[in-house]
C-alpha cells in the first residue's frame, strides 16, 4: 500500500555499509596519488601559437602505412582519448599497429578572441595535416574527428579532399536540428551576437554548467551520491578524480569562432541544409568522396544518434560505413567495451582501405 517499500534488515545493512565506507574514506583519500593523464609517450612534431601536434609512441613501430590525425573538439581537452593505461583509445590504436597523431589546441586567451572557424579549419587543421604528412612521408593522411572536431573534419575533408585518404567521425553532430538535441533547442533562440560581444571569449565554467544541466540529477547529484560506494577503493577513487579533473579542465572558447559555430551549425544547420562557408571555401558534404567511417553512441545525450547517422544521406562517397556503439558520449572512449571494440573496428576498417 505504500509507494516506497523499505525492508528493515536491508536498510540497516545499507546504513552500516555506508558508515564503514565513510569511516575509511579519509584513509583512502590520504593514499590517493595525484591523478594525471596522457599515459602514452609522445613527441611534438609541430607547434604553432598555442597548438601542438603530437605523435604517440607505442612499444613497437607502427605497421600502418598511412597515419591517423585525431582532431578533438575545442570545448574539452583531448587527453580523453589517452586518459589512463586501461582506458586509452590511443594506446589501443597503437597496439593495432596504427600510427597516431593528435592536435592539442591548448588554452585560448584574450589574444585568440578574434580567431574564426576559417583560422581553425583552413588554417590550423590544414597546416597540421601538412605537418603530419611531411613527418610520415606520405601524400595523404587519415583524419579522425571527434564530436565538434568531427564537424570540423567534415568541413575540412569537403574542401581539402586531396589531402585525406580516409575519414573517421566519432560522436559527430551532422544534423543539428533533430528533435531530441537539447543543446540545439537551447541555443537556437540565443542572441549569440549579444552573448559574444558582452563576454568576448566564452568562459569554460559557463560551458561546463550548460553541459551539466543537460542531465542535472544524473551529473550533479547521483554521481556524487554514488561516490560513497567507492570511498574504500583507492583505484576507483583515482579513476573518479581523474574523470572529474578532465570534466573541469576545459578551455575558454575563442569568441568569434564560437559565434560562427552557433550561428552556422546550431542555428542555421548549414552543414546539411547548405550555404556553409568557411572563409572563402564553400562546404558541401557531397564533396566528401573518400571512404567514411561514422561511429556514434546509442545512448549519447550530447550528440543524439539521429544527429549523426544522417551523414549517410549527405556524403558523396559510395564507401560509407557506420557503427552504432552501445554506450554514451564519453563511454565510447573509456568504457571497457569501447577498449575492446572501437580501436579494433577502426583498424579493421582502415586495413581494408590501406592500398
Amino acid at each position: 500500500m505504500f509507494p516506497i517499500k523499505i525492508e528493515p534488515t536491508k536498510a540497516i545493512d545499507e546504513v552500516l555499509t555506508t558508515q564503514r565506507k565513510l569511516a575509511v574514506a579519509l584513509q583512502t583519500l590520504r593514499e590517493v596519488d595525484d591523478v594525471d593523464f596522457g599515459v602514452t609517450a609522445k613527441e611534438a612534431i609541430h607547434r604553432e601559437d598555442k597548438l601542438v601536434v603530437y605523435r604517440f609512441k607505442g612499444p613497437h613501430e607502427p605497421t600502418a602505412k598511412v597515419p591517423i590525425l585525431i582532431v578533438y573538439a575545442l570545448v574539452n581537452r583531448p587527453y580523453m582519448v589517452d586518459l589512463q593505461d586501461d582506458r586509452s583509445l590511443v594506446k589501443n590504436l597503437l597496439a593495432q599497429g596504427e600510427d597516431v597523431y593528435l592536435i592539442d589546441w591548448g588554452y585560448p586567451d584574450l589574444a585568440d578572441r578574434w580567431l574564426t572557424l576559417d583560422d581553425y579549419i583552413n588554417g590550423y587543421i590544414d597546416r597540421s595535416v601538412d605537418a603530419v604528412a611531411q613527418h610520415a612521408g606520405v601524400d595523404k593522411i587519415n583524419l579522425l574527428g571527434i564530436c565538434q572536431g568531427g564537424a570540423f573534419s567534415l568541413c575540412y575533408a569537403s574542401t581539402h579532399a586531396d589531402k585525406i585518404k580516409n575519414l573517421i567521425t566519432m560522436v559527430t553532430p551532422v544534423d543539428f536540428h533533430t528533435p531530441e538535441n537539447m543543446l540545439s533547442n537551447w541555443t537556437r533562440q540565443l542572441d549569440v551576437d549579444l552573448f559574444v560581444d558582452t563576454l568576448g571569449n566564452v568562459p569554460a565554467d559557463l560551458m561546463n554548467l550548460c553541459y551539466l544541466m543537460l542531465k542535472p540529477v544524473r551529473l550533479n547529484q547521483q554521481k556524487y551520491i554514488g561516490l560513497v560506494d567507492i570511498l574504500d577503493d583507492k583505484v576507483e577513487m583515482e579513476n573518479f578524480l581523474r574523470m572529474e579533473k578532465w570534466i573541469f579542465d576545459s578551455p575558454d572558447q575563442a569568441g568569434e569562432a564560437f559565434r560562427q559555430f552557433i550561428k552556422d551549425f546550431y542555428q542555421g544547420n548549414k552543414l546539411v541544409k547548405g550555404g556553409l562557408k568557411i572563409g572563402e571555401r564553400e562546404v558541401h558534404l557531397g564533396n566528401v568522396t573518400m571512404p567514411v567511417l561514422n561511429v556514434f553512441a546509442e545512448q549519447d545525450h550530447l550528440v543524439p544518434p539521429s544527429a549523426s547517422r544522417v551523414l549517410a544521406d549527405h556524403v558523396g562517397t559510395d564507401d560509407y560505413t557506420q557503427i552504432a556503439f552501445r554506450g554514451g558520449h564519453i563511454g565510447i572512449y573509456v568504457s571497457g567495451r569501447a577498449q575492446r571494440e572501437v580501436p579494433a573496428a577502426i583498424h579493421d576498417w582502415l586495413a581494408k582501405r590501406s592500398r
